[in-house]
């Protein structure tokens, strides 16, 4: 460590100055500019190379967690506390997340659906359980709603929709891409559950219309706090913090929905998601699929 601080900082002080300073010999300093580098010191810096490019091709949101996760998929078996050394001394960490306020407006009570859910967000297979929610980003041009509906069973987003208003349309077109996106493959929505806030979004007629037409049943938080959609709102949660704040500011409407639709796509099919076992959830998909039967997980509050 002291002759890594001398070798940084000689160009402005001079080595000896330093090494006075430190009470070092200038001798150790050159000994061991000149020493061979180690065996480790070589692996080390093979691997920081390797964590770097992962933490880089992937939003630089992953912290040594999935950075070891990922580094196994890749076939490198390593302790995860030397995954933890390396990023810290390159510097390198995963992003937190922060709660962020409501978007939804409650709709009033007649006629609300049953909450089918009760906070318990687990399915046995896709397309048992989708979960909807709406959240803001601030653009130089204003604000920008997005609209996201996810699959339970492997946290894929199926649906997505960004826009400058609050209206239905925003809710209804996410909801429209999953629909089509799962029937288009031949999934069957019949007895669907989907679950999302007491929004006016939500609530209205066309909407609740749509996923009757898809054979869907509508569920609706009983309570009305963020406990109620909890899977959506730790998504929207990641979603703020990986894209949002890591890559922003953003100008307008239109930079902000090519940077969602990129986020979304490596989402489904690169990131790492820790509740479904380290894989993407397109991949989960293809597991179960396979009849490779994953763990049922669940999410507690």
């Amino acid at each position: 460590m002291i002759c890594a601080f001398i070798e940084e900082h000689r160009d402005e002080h001079g080595v000896e100055p330093i090494c006075r300073e430190l009470q070092v010999a200038p001798s150790t300093y050159y000994a061991h500019r000149t020493r061979p580098a180690s065996a480790r010191s070589l692996q080390d810096a093979e691997l920081t190379g390797a964590i770097r490019r992962i933490h880089e091709e992937n939003y630089g949101v992953y912290g040594a967690r999935k950075v070891h996760a990922e580094l196994r998929r890749q076939g490198r078996q390593m302790a995860r506390c030397t995954v933890e050394r390396l990023m810290r001394a390159a510097g390198l960490r995963g992003v937190s997340r922060a709660k962020g306020p409501r978007t939804t407006k409650p709709a009033p009570e007649t006629g609300r659906p049953a909450d089918l859910v009760e906070r318990r967000f687990t399915a046995t297979s896709p397309d048992r359980l989708w979960v909807a929610d709406i959240t803001y980003v601030r653009t130089f041009a204003g604000w920008v709603y997005a609209a996201f509906v996810i699959d339970v069973f492997s946290r894929r987003v199926v649906g997505w929709q960004v826009a400058t208003s609050l209206y239905t349309d925003l809710a209804l077109d996410a909801l429209e891409m999953g629909i089509w996106t799962r029937t288009k493959d031949g999934a069957d929505l019949d007895g669907l559950v989907h679950h999302s806030d007491r929004g006016v979004q939500y609530r209205s007629i066309r909407y609740t219309q749509r996923l009757e037409e898809a054979d869907a049943v509508a569920s609706v938080g009983s309570k009305g706090d963020s406990y109620d959609n909890a899977l959506a709102e730790a998504f929207n949660s990641l979603f703020k913090a990986e894209l949002v704040r890591n890559k922003g500011p953003w100008k307008d409407i239109s930079q902000l929905e090519v940077a969602v639709a990129e986020y979304i796509d490596w989402f489904n099919h690169r990131r790492l998601h820790g509740e479904i076992g380290h894989v993407p959830p397109a991949e989960y998909e293809h597991l179960h699929a396979g009849h490779t039967a994953p763990e049922l997980l669940t999410i507690s509050n």
